[in-house]
C-alpha cells in the first residue's frame, strides 16, 4: 500500500487556517469585562478590569486619559474619585465604554474574618461572618479567585429570622482570594481579600481599607509563636519604629500615607532552647488611603439622637441604632430621629437607605437616668402648683367678697386755697344701681341769686333716685332748691332736701312737678331755719295721676315767709293717703 498524497498541501492548509483565525482575531472589537462582577461599587473596593482579546500591549482610557500597560487594570482601592468611562484599545480598535460609579457609602451589610487574618500561610482555613440588620434571607455569598470565574458559596441558614451567619470557605491555595455576598434585592455586603505568604513573618493592617482622616494599626506577627523580642517597622524602606512593642499605630491617616510597608520581628519558638533568634521580614504590603464615606453622628444626653447631613432631606432615610456586646455590635432598634436606651451600654448608629448605609458613627457610653429621682422631681413640682393655685384662688375670692360691701366709701375732702370753691367735686364710683350725687362746695365770700344747686336730669330711665343735697349755709339766691323734673318716667321717687340755714330767697321749696306718671310718691322736706321767702312750701301738683302719695312736711324754725305750707292739691285722684 503506497501513500500518493502530497504531504505539503497539508502543511498548507494548517498554515492557512491559522493566519485566518488569526485574522479573526485582530478583527474582533475588543470588550471590557470588570472583575468580580459587582452590582455597586463603593468606596474600598478591588476591582480588576480585562481587555479581552487583546495582545501583549493595550492601551486604556481612563476619563480621557490614557494609560499603557497589560490586558489587566486594577483598581486597588476605589474612591469617588475613580468614577467615570473605561475603554481599551487593541490593535487599533477601541472597545465600548464601562461607566463606573463609585458611592460614598458603604454596603448594606457587614462580611468580616471571625477567625484568621488578612494574610495567611497557603493552605490554612478561615471562618467568615456574615451580618445585616435585618433577616439574611435570600442572602448568598461569593468567592474570586482570578481567572474569569466566579464561585458561589451556599450559605446553611438554620432559620429565616437571623441576621448572623457563619461559614467556612475551602482552604486558600492562591494568592489573593475575594469575597463578598448579595441579595435578590440588590443589596450587597462589603469585600473581604485574604493573601496567602510562604513567610514565617506577616504584616497585618487593621482596619483595612484605610481611612482618611481614622486611625490605622499595623501588626507583626510570626506564624506559631508570640514571643517577639524585637520588631522594626518599614515605610517604603525607610525605619519609621524599632522596639519590642509588635505594633505601631498611624493616628490620623491621610493621602501622603499612601505606601508600602513591611516589618521584621526577631523571635524564637516555645521550647527553643540552642541558637540564636530568628529574624524574618514579612512581604511588602501596599496600602491605599481613601476618603471617607458618609458618616452619622451620634449625640445626646438623656436620649440618643442619629444624624447625618446626606439624611436630613431624605424622605426615605431612617436611623438604625447599635449596642456594643462584647466586640461586635448588634442592632437594637430603628428609628426616624432618637430613641432613648432602657440599658446601660456603648452605643453607635448609621444612617440607612434601602441599598446602602452610612459608615458607623462615633461611640457613646449612655446611662438611663434614675426614673424614681424623676418621679420625686415630677411629684414636687406637681404640689408647687397645686399650692400655688389655691394660694390664688383664695386671694381673687377675698377680693371679690371686699368689692361688694358698702356702696359709697368716705372720703375726706382735700381744701383748696384758690380758686371759687373751697373743696373739689368728688365722683362716684360704679354701683349697681346708678344714683347721682352733686356736691357744691361752699361759697365763699360771694352772693347767688339762684339755687346752690342745680337739678339732676336724666332722660328715659325706667328707675331710678335723685338726691339733691343743699350747700349748707347759703347765704342767698331765690329759694333752696328748682324743681325737679322727669318725662316719661312709669315709677320714681324724688326727694327735695331744703338747704340748711337759707337766708334769703322766696321760699324751701319749688314745686316738684312730674308729668305722664302713673304711680308716684313725692316727698319735699323744708329746709330748716329758712329765712325768708314766700312760705315753707309749694304745692305739689301732679296731674293725670290716678294714685299717689303727696307729704308735705313743715319746715322747722321758718324765721320768714309765710310759715304754714301750702295746700295739697291732687286732681283727679280717686284715692288720698
Amino acid at each position: 500500500m503506497s501513500y500518493s498524497g502530497n504531504p505539503m498541501g497539508g502543511v498548507k492548509h494548517l498554515l492557512l487556517l491559522a493566519a485566518c483565525l488569526l485574522l479573526v482575531r485582530c478583527q474582533q472589537k475588543p470588550k471590557v469585562s470588570m472583575f468580580p462582577p459587582l452590582s455597586k461599587i463603593f468606596v474600598g473596593d478591588l476591582i480588576y478590569l480585562r481587555c479581552d482579546p487583546s495582545g501583549s500591549t493595550v492601551k486604556w482610557y481612563i476619563k480621557e486619559d490614557k494609560s499603557s500597560g497589560n490586558k489587566i487594570f486594577k483598581i486597588a482601592l476605589a474612591s469617588r474619585s475613580d468614577s467615570g468611562d473605561y475603554y481599551c484599545e487593541d490593535n487599533g480598535q477601541k472597545s465600548d465604554n464601562l461607566t463606573i460609579d463609585v458611592l460614598e457609602y458603604v454596603p448594606s451589610a457587614s462580611l468580616t474574618i471571625k477567625t484568621g487574618q488578612p494574610v495567611m500561610q497557603p493552605g490554612a482555613s478561615i471562618i467568615l461572618q456574615l451580618q445585616a440588620d435585618e433577616s439574611l434571607y435570600g442572602w448568598k455569598c461569593y468567592v474570586y479567585r482570578g481567572g474569569d470565574k466566579v464561585k458561589k458559596i451556599v450559605l446553611r441558614l438554620k432559620n429565616n429570622q437571623t441576621n448572623t451567619h457563619l461559614f467556612e470557605p475551602r482552604p486558600l491555595n492562591v494568592t489573593e482570594t475575594i469575597f463578598w455576598c448579595n441579595n435578590t434585592q440588590n443589596q450587597r455586603s462589603n469585600q473581604v481579600t485574604v493573601r496567602i505568604s510562604e513567610n514565617q513573618v506577616a504584616l497585618e493592617a487593621y482596619s483595612l481599607p484605610a481611612v482618611k482622616g481614622e486611625a490605622l494599626t499595623l501588626k507583626c506577627l510570626a506564624w506559631g509563636t508570640d514571643q517577639i523580642r524585637e520588631a522594626v517597622f518599614y515605610e517604603n524602606d525607610k525605619v519609621l519604629q524599632t522596639g519590642s512593642s509588635n505594633t505601631y499605630k498611624i493616628p490620623n491617616m491621610a493621602v501622603s500615607n499612601k505606601a508600602r510597608y513591611k516589618c521584621r520581628a526577631t523571635f524564637v519558638y516555645p521550647g527553643y532552647t540552642a541558637g540564636p533568634p530568628d529574624k524574618v521580614e514579612s512581604e511588602d504590603q501596599d496600602i491605599y488611603v481613601h476618603a471617607p464615606p458618609v458618616k452619622a453622628v451620634l449625640s445626646g444626653e438623656r436620649y440618643l439622637q442619629c444624624s447625618c447631613e446626606q439624611c436630613s432631606s431624605d424622605p426615605f432615610c431612617r436611623y438604625q441604632y447599635y449596642r456594643k456586646v462584647g466586640q461586635e455590635w448588634g442592632p437594637t432598634e430603628s428609628s426616624e430621629y432618637s430613641i432613648t436606651p432602657e440599658e446601660s451600654g456603648t452605643y453607635a448608629c448609621r444612617a440607612v437607605w434601602k441599598n446602602w448605609r452610612s459608615s458607623l458613627s462615633n461611640i457613646m457610653d449612655y446611662k438611663p437616668q434614675d426614673t424614681s429621682t424623676l418621679l420625686v422631681l415630677f411629684l414636687v413640682v406637681a404640689a408647687c402648683l397645686v399650692v400655688i393655685i389655691i394660694l390664688a384662688f383664695a386671694y381673687f375670692r377675698y377680693k371679690r367678697r371686699n368689692a361688694t360691701g358698702a356702696l359709697y366709701e368716705d372720703v375726706g375732702l382735700r381744701s383748696r386755697e384758690k380758686g371759687e370753691d373751697k373743696y373739689e367735686m368728688l365722683g362716684p364710683g360704679a354701683q349697681r344701681e346708678a344714683e347721682y350725687d352733686t356736691l357744691h362746695p361752699e361759697a365763699s365770700g360771694r352772693e347767688k341769686k339762684e339755687a346752690d344747686y342745680q337739678p339732676l336730669k336724666t332722660g328715659e330711665m325706667k328707675e331710678g333716685v335723685y338726691h339733691t343735697l343743699g350747700a349748707e349755709g347759703a347765704a342767698g339766691g331765690e329759694g333752696g332748691y328748682e324743681a325737679l323734673k322727669k318725662e316719661g318716667m312709669k315709677e320714681g321717687v324724688y326727694h327735695s332736701l331744703g338747704a340748711e340755714g337759707a337766708a334769703g330767697g322766696e321760699g324751701g321749696y319749688e314745686a316738684l312737678k312730674k308729668e305722664g306718671m302713673k304711680e308716684g310718691v313725692y316727698h319735699t322736706l323744708g329746709a330748716e331755719g329758712a329765712a325768708g321767702g314766700e312760705g315753707g312750701y309749694e304745692a305739689l301738683k301732679k296731674e293725670g295721676m290716678k294714685e299717689g302719695v303727696y307729704h308735705t312736711l313743715k319746715s322747722e324754725e321758718a324765721e320768714a315767709g309765710e310759715g304754714k305750707p301750702e295746700a295739697v292739691k291732687n286732681e283727679g285722684m280717686k284715692e288720698e293717703v
